[in-house]
């Protein structure tokens, strides 16, 4: 290696390596539990709603309280790990998911089941920006999407596990109330797996570099990385910025616009649907059994939602992750459009569940993986969990709206009614989208703006462009 290309450029040209697996795994297992935490309760809810005679305002609340908690947990944690580092707080974000999983199935009623899914939310929504942005920094420039991607796709294992548990449970004869609490409480399993592993991870070199100024501490973190001694200078600029010069600076503020809009009108989408899924197929055949709408949720998320993820995952750093965005918007509102416009389409099972499948490959395969991806970039390294954090917090914003407003927007719209109001948003998208830069290929510095004179050697021109 050529000691006297700097420190930032070192790891942004570093081969892959099991430290990257390590990574990959450390943070991905917590998305495991995040997806499966957050879509496990429309599962719970059908056994839940019954036993304790909830009310329509009460199953919307109990549906969307640890999408608010994620909001303040996003807000606070990602701010928080700008200010006093990623690692600090990377392992008290598993212990918080943990505690409130195993705590929510010893609920004793529907106020401390509130209380114990805030709790979880919290911590949820604290790891979005830390896993995200970790992950980011760790990443070389060629293949940042396909690691960080990698993080979020261990949430299609987290979708497809809650229907398999859900079904396995109810199929083995155990009691509608002990169920749904086994449901719930297995959520600490993943996290709790995780949390020693998290303590162990090193710092991420850009922010000891950039905001510490620690550039030795720095270089032999990446040391670890690439499997070699790092000694080359370290021709690094510390920038700090602070909240208002964040906030108040146009470019900064316009790719806030983008990031958390755009993922603000997808999650509105995207977990009023999900976790209603079971009323929603409910509502396509009255008469089946929970089991039975388990088994369709099942197939929609194996069939069409799992290879959604591992598709963009292989394919976003060569597409491009602001255009892989377009795309999956784009063809995600025409399945909810078609849903919309052709008459008796939610009527009929089996053609209901191909258009509705397709939305689902389409959301991974584009918007559901790339806002995740595209919001620990565009920041500086200094405020970049914080812009995260903002903009995964009002993602679940929308993802509140999304599941508290699905029940009450089906009775007063009926369900074509309901996901044509889906495609709308999902135009929305694509406008703001627009508002982004394309990050694929490019170093985080050169993207964000931080450091313009780093050489931004990209294998497609074009992107550089974008």
């Amino acid at each position: 290696m050529d000691n006297q290309r700097g420190l930032i450029e070192e790891l942004n040209d570093a081969p892959l390596s099991l430290f990257h697996l390590k990574a990959v795994i450390t943070s991905g297992m917590g998305f495991l539990t995040d997806a499966y935490d957050l879509f496990i309760i429309g599962a719970a809810m059908v056994l839940i709603t019954p036993q304790w005679h909830l009310s329509k305002v009460q199953t919307g609340l109990l549906g969307s309280t640890a999408l608010v908690a994620a909001f303040v947990g996003a807000f606070v944690f990602g701010r928080l790990a700008d200010v006093i580092g990623r690692k600090k707080i990377y392992g008290v974000l598993a212990i918080i998911m943990a505690a409130g999983a195993l705590a929510t199935a010893f609920a004793p009623n529907f106020t401390w089941l509130i209380i114990f899914r805030f709790i979880l939310g919290i911590g949820i929504g604290g790891d979005y920006p830390v896993s995200a942005v970790l992950m980011s920094e760790y990443s070389n420039r060629k293949d940042r999407g396909k690691l960080v991607g990698l993080v979020f796709s261990m949430q299609a294992v987290g979708l497809v596990l809650g229907p398999i548990v859900a079904i396995t449970l109810l199929g083995s004869g155990i009691p509608n109330d002990i169920a749904w609490r086994l449901m719930l409480g297995l959520g600490a399993i993943p996290a709790a797996a995780v949390i020693w592993l998290r303590r162990q991870m090193p710092e991420s070199p850009r922010y000891v570099a950039r905001v510490q100024g620690k550039a030795q501490e720095a270089r032999q973190s990446l040391s670890r990385f690439v499997g070699a001694q790092i000694t080359g200078s370290a021709e690094v600029k510390q920038q700090r910025l602070s909240f208002w010069q964040f906030i108040s600076n146009p470019k900064y503020l316009l790719y806030l616009v983008g990031t958390a809009g755009t993922w603000f009108v997808f999650d509105y989408a995207y977990y009023g649907n999900s976790i209603s899924m079971p009323l929603v197929l409910k509502l396509v055949a009255p008469s089946a059994t929970p089991i039975t709408t388990y088994a369709w949720t099942l197939i929609v998320f194996a069939v069409a939602a799992v290879p959604g993820y591992a598709l963009a995952v292989s394919k976003m750093d060569k597409i491009g992750h602001k255009k892989l965005q377009l795309i999956g918007f784009i063809f995600m509102g025409l399945a909810f459009g078609i849903i919309g416009i052709v008459p008796n389409m939610t009527s009929m099972i089996v053609p209901f569940l191909i258009v509705f499948g397709a939305s689902y490959f389409f959301a991974e395969f584009g918007p559901n993986t790339t806002t995740f991806v595209m919001a620990s970039e565009v920041y500086p390294t200094s405020v970049r969990t914080t812009g995260h954090g903002i903009s995964a917090g009002v993602a679940k914003i929308g993802a509140f709206i999304g599941v508290f407003v699905f029940p009450i927007l089906t009775a007063t719209f009926g369900l074509r009614g309901t996901l044509f109001i889906t495609f709308l948003f999902s135009i929305v998208g694509v406008l703001l989208t627009l508002l982004l830069p394309e990050p694929a290929q490019r170093s985080l510095e050169t993207v964000s703006g931080e450091d313009p004179d780093m050489q931004d050697t990209a294998r497609d021109p074009k992107l550089i462009n974008a």
